[in-house]
């Protein structure tokens, strides 16, 4: 599960330097949460881009998340901006939160820290017994490319869209060295993060699994749900062999 991938989310002000949120996907989820309306909750929430904004619509929001320190990060933001949301620390596999939402949501890749079809199937289970009558279950994961897995080699190479200037050290590099796991459709990576001074000052791994087009149905239906709709980016365009985006719009089977 996200253990292996627990280092790399025990630096959540990095992570924001890293990845600022924000764009169209942030607007998605607005947009759906305002029309879906109730009560709002995210799975694997991180330090709450897309929650926060959600919140700050006048949304009930609960944020669950595995890591203590993307919830701390989370709160810290939320307090900043006078927004109340309940952040929660607990597993998407497995979840009991005692009441049903209107729209659930998991974004930006966080279902793909599930490897095993097992805790995928388990998650959709725990989400649908969190549904309401008539709410919407959205998530987003890539659209794989065979022919981009077959690139990562293990080599070690520099990120140069995802290096950012981190306040306390300067200008911070950001590498990468990533094999494919094919049997589990996992990509198995190391992020190195460095500045002049202090190379590799974070080393942690990350790994993400593929879910590709045709899995993805049958691991929703056996969570008890239907895929509804399914986008191939954030302007609701269909899905196809060539979109960047399986964005899944799900309900109670």
């Amino acid at each position: 599960m996200r253990l292996m991938s627990q280092a790399f989310y025990s630096h959540a002000r990095l992570y924001d330097l890293m990845f600022p949120g924000g764009g169209p996907a942030v607007d998605f989820y607005r947009a759906d949460a305002d029309r879906q309306g109730g009560r709002v909750l995210e799975l694997g929430c991180g330090t709450g881009h897309k929650l926060i904004p959600i919140a700050s619509d006048g949304h009930p929001c609960v944020g669950l998340d595995f890591s203590s320190d993307m919830l701390a990060e989370a709160q810290r933001k939320a307090n900043e901006r006078g927004v109340a949301v309940e952040w929660m620390q607990g597993d998407m596999r497995a979840f009991d939160l005692d009441r049903t939402f209107d729209f659930v949501f998991i974004t930006a890749n966080s279902l793909l820290h599930l490897q095993e079809a097992e805790d995928l199937v388990s998650c959709f289970r725990s989400v649908r017994r969190h549904l309401a009558p008539g709410a919407r279950f959205v998530f987003d994961v890539f659209n794989p490319s065979v022919r981009l897995l077959a690139e990562a080699d293990g080599v070690r190479r520099t990120r140069e869209s995802l290096s950012f200037i981190d306040p306390d050290r300067g200008n911070v590099s950001v590498d990468v060295a990533e094999i494919y796991d094919a049997p589990a459709q996992v990509t198995r990576g190391t992020w190195y993060l460095s500045t002049d001074s202090e190379p590799d000052f974070v080393v942690a791994p990350l790994e993400i699994r593929s879910i590709f087009p045709q899995e993805l149905p049958l691991l929703v239906s056996l969570g008890g749900l239907r895929l509804v709709e399914r986008f191939g980016d954030w302007s609701g365009r269909p899905f196809a062999v060539d979109t960047p985006l399986q964005l899944c719009i799900c309900e109670s089977a």
